[in-house]
C-alpha cells in the first residue's frame, strides 16, 4: 500500500530505499543509526566519510552495501529543545528532503523510522504528527510505497479518548450479542432433534416390508412413484435450466458497484485510490476486470475513501463477499469509525496498527 506502518528492525526491509535518523557527522552513533552501519559493514561508514557531514533537516544518500536495500538516505533529525527552537519545522524538512532525494533515485519504495523520537527526545505523538503529515503531501503528487517504521510498538498508541471510545464501542457490541445458558442451549439441541421434519423422516416406513405384503395405499404411493421416475431428468433439466438463468442475472459486482459510487460521488479515480491508500496499478485492475475480487481490507479502504454510510458500506463488502461481525476486532473497529462517520483513513490504521490488526488499502 502507498503508505503503511509496521512494526519491525528496518534494516531487514528489502525495499528500494530506508532513510537513516544520522548524526551530523554521518558516521555511525546509536539507535537506528547504530543499527544501519553494523548492518550495512564497514563500507558504509567509508563511503559517509566523503560526504562531509550532513546539516540538520537536511539528507544525502549512499549504497545500501550489505543491506537488503539498495540505498540508505541519512538525514539528521533536530534534537528536542521544548519545541521553540524550529524544531518542528526542521523535522518536516527531514522527511520532504529524503523523500525528494528518493523519488529522485528512481525509488519506487522507501522505509522510515521515526526520526528523532529516540534518544533525541522529540515527543512521539507530535514526531508522528509531523511524519504522517509529509508523506502524505508527497504521496498527494508521487506514486511511491512509504513505509513508517515503529521499532518499540509500547511506545506507540493512540490518544486515550480513542482507546476509551473504542473499548466501550466493543463492550456494547458485546453486551448486544445473545447469550445462551447451558441449559437453554441442551433445550435447543433436543428441539432441534425432535423437529416436525425429523419425526416425519423417522415415521416413514418402507413401500414393501419383507415381513407384509403393502397395502393398497403403499401400492399406489410406490406406483406413483415409479411412474414419475420418468420425469426425474425433465425435473433435472429444468432446475439445471433455472440456476444458468441464475447466474446470468447476477447483481453487479463489486467493481461495478464500486465504478459507480464513484461516478455517483463525482471524485476522480486517483482521488478514490489515493484516499483509499491504494496504488494505481492494483486500481487498474479492479477497473478492468468487474469480475475482481478484493480483500477485505481494500473492500473497507474504498468504503471510506468513497465516505459511504454503514449500510452502503455493508453492501459493498458483500459485493466482495465480505460482512462485519461483532465476533471480530478487526470488524469493530471498522464499524466504531463508520458509524461514528470519521473517514480519515490514516488514523483508523493507527487504531489498526495499535491494536494488532491489518491496515487498510493494498499494495
Amino acid at each position: 500500500m502507498p503508505f503503511s506502518m509496521l512494526q519491525g528492525d528496518i534494516t531487514t526491509l528489502k525495499v528500494d530505499a530506508i532513510v537513516n535518523a544520522a548524526n551530523s557527522s554521518l558516521l555511525g552513533g546509536g539507535g537506528v543509526d547504530g543499527a544501519i552501519h553494523r548492518a550495512a559493514g564497514p563500507a558504509l561508514r567509508e563511503y559517509c566519510a566523503g560526504l562531509g557531514g550532513c546539516r540538520v533537516g537536511q539528507a544525502k544518500g549512499s549504497p545500501g552495501f550489505d543491506l537488503p536495500a539498495k540505498w540508505v538516505i541519512h538525514t539528521v533529525g533536530p534534537i528536542w529543545q521544548g519545541g521553540s527552537q524550529n524544531e518542528a519545522a526542521l523535522l518536516a524538512a527531514c522527511y520532504r528532503n529524503a523523500l525528494a532525494l528518493a523519488a529522485e533515485s528512481g525509488c519506487s519504495s522507501v522505509a522510515f523510522p521515526l526520526i528523532s523520537a529516540g534518544a533525541y527526545g522529540y515527543p512521539k505523538d507530535q514526531a508522528l504528527a509531523i511524519a504522517k503529515q509529509e508523506i502524505l503531501a508527497f504521496l498527494a503528487k508521487h506514486e511511491m510505497d512509504v513505509t513508517l517504521v515503529i521499532y518499540d510498538k509500547s511506545s506507540f498508541q493512540p490518544s486515550r479518548s480513542l482507546i476509551s471510545e473504542l473499548t466501550a464501542y466493543w463492550e456494547r457490541c458485546s453486551s448486544a450479542a445473545p447469550t445462551f445458558p447451558r441449559e437453554a442451549g441442551l433445550a435447543a439441541s433436543v428441539a432441534v432433534l425432535s423437529t416436525p421434519d425429523t419425526q416425519e423422516t423417522t415415521n416413514k416406513k418402507p413401500c414393501f416390508s419383507s415381513h407384509s405384503r403393502p397395502s393398497a395405499k403403499q401400492a399406489a404411493t410406490c406406483n406413483g412413484a415409479l411412474g414419475h421416475a420418468d420425469n426425474l431428468a425433465e425435473a433435472d433439466n429444468c432446475r439445471s435450466s433455472e440456476l444458468e438463468a441464475r447466474l446470468h442475472s447476477l447483481d453487479e459486482s463489486f467493481s461495478q458497484m464500486l465504478l459507480r459510487k464513484i461516478d455517483e460521488k463525482g471524485v476522480s479515480d486517483a482521488a478514490c485510490y489515493k484516499r483509499a491508500n491504494v496504488d494505481r496499478k492494483l486500481f487498474s485492475k479492479i477497473r478492468s476486470d468487474p469480475n475482481y475480487r478484493p480483500s477485505k481490507p481494500t473492500a473497507i479502504a474504498f468504503a471510506v475513501a468513497l465516505e459511504l454510510p454503514l449500510p452502503e458500506a455493508r453492501e459493498l463488502l458483500m459485493k466482495a463477499g465480505f460482512a462485519l461481525s461483532h465476533s471480530n476486532k478487526f470488524d469493530v473497529i471498522i464499524e466504531y469509525f463508520l458509524s461514528t462517520g470519521n473517514y480519515d483513513i490514516y488514523q483508523i490504521n493507527e487504531a489498526l496498527f495499535a491494536f494488532d490488526q491489518a491496515l487498510l488499502g493494498a499494495g
